[in-house]
């Protein structure tokens, strides 16, 4: 129940802790697990509650958010929940406007074509003023959650965010955006500095709110390559990471632990490992232990089962789990997918996929 007559803190104790001692690096009884995109459309009450309104109208409204937060945890043992929102109401906040296509997806109405066009962004955001909806979510959830499992909240990264603000949309190539580094390079720091600020206070808000744990989106690592990533996307990815944490302890807020999903970016996972975050996301496409070698000791990995793995029969995937934690070892790990859920899955199929998780990381644990 998500009502908003709760007071915003004194929020309930924390029952499940397992998704933040493993974040931390501590001892778990059972590997935790979380899907991403686990509040979403392959639920039939997801695709209930949001037929009647508009994608960003439904992102807009601290009830809505909340209820769709919370549904995957009614069915399915998950050990964290992840804020329902999206990555571009960033992109809104510094004044673009974005409407979600059937059938195609985010398309923003005027996208940036020029270096000029950056002065039609807000270059100061009052993040309460333009994001305070998400923080109503996070409170609600967070006290409707009633200390059940933590509570993630997120942003999508610089690049990530700068690639869809100049395709317009999803794109296979990505040539506007990455045009945009070869040729201008000065306007293209420019640009992720402006999302780089907008996103630390965001973020910062969000732990304000209640948010427990953060994660950084950085979904199209994989468009760039190591000296592209090196330039453009990796100092900001650094730079969020120190600034929110010392932001926080400024303002005596908690130090949430903070996760680095830079998908497809195999080349620099050395890199993520020290660039201030304590859990490493992985996707599908690199092996446990190889990403182990590379990682080192000191951060935690999550990840990595491929999404399409769900669309295999029950007791493969209770196998492919099995295979999966004893390749990353049940310790300073976090289950997930390599990516999203998708659409089309069966939600019976996610829920073989939490028990595996949990059954098989306690035999691992015990023996």
């Amino acid at each position: 129940t998500c009502s908003l007559l709760r007071s915003p803190k004194g929020f309930p104790k924390l029952k499940n802790d397992t998704f933040l001692r493993a974040a931390r690096g501590e001892e778990t009884e059972h590997t935790p697990v979380w899907c991403m995109r686990q509040a979403g459309r392959y639920l039939p009450e997801f695709r209930e509650t949001r037929a009647s309104q508009d994608f960003f109208a439904t992102c807009r409204s601290p009830k809505l958010c909340c209820e769709l937060t919370l549904q995957p945890l009614r069915r399915f043992p998950l050990d964290a929940a992840i804020i329902f929102s999206d990555i571009l109401v960033v992109p809104q906040a510094l004044g673009m406007e974005v409407v979600m296509v059937p059938g195609k997806g985010p398309t923003f109405t005027e996208p940036l074509k020029e270096v000029e066009d950056l002065l039609k962004l807000q270059q100061k955001v009052d993040v309460t003023a333009e994001l305070g909806y998400v923080f109503q979510a996070i409170t609600l959830t967070r006290h409707s959650l009633e200390g059940k499992v933590p509570l993630i909240g997120f942003s999508g990264a610089p690049w990530t965010l700068m690639s869809y603000m100049i395709e317009g949309g999803g794109s296979t190539t990505m040539a506007k955006a990455k045009s945009w580094l070869y040729r201008h390079p000065e306007a293209s720091h420019r640009l992720l500095r402006l999302l780089a600020d907008v996103i630390i206070d965001y973020l910062v808000g969000q732990v304000a709110a209640g948010a427990q744990a953060l994660q950084l989106f950085e979904s199209h690592a994989g468009h760039l390559g190591p000296e592209l990533f090196q330039d453009f996307a990796l100092p900001y990815i650094r730079d969020i990471a120190q600034a929110v944490k010392s932001k926080l302890k400024e303002e005596a807020l908690p130090l949430v632990p903070m996760i680095i999903f830079a998908k497809d970016a195999h080349y620099a996972l050395r890199d993520l490992a020290h660039a201030g975050y304590e859990v490493v996301g992985l996707d599908w496409t690199i092996r446990p232990q190889e990403a182990r070698a590379q990682i080192g000791k000191h951060v935690t990995l999550q990840g990595n089962l491929d999404p399409c793995a769900l669309y295999a029969p029950k007791e493969k995937i209770g196998e492919l789990v099995k295979k999966m934690l004893e390749s990353f070892g049940t310790q300073r790990y976090i289950a997930n997918l390599g990516h999203g859920l998708y659409p089309d899955m069966n939600p019976e199929h996610v829920g073989a996929f939490v028990e595996a998780v949990h059954a098989h990381s306690r035999h691992i644990n015990k023996h």
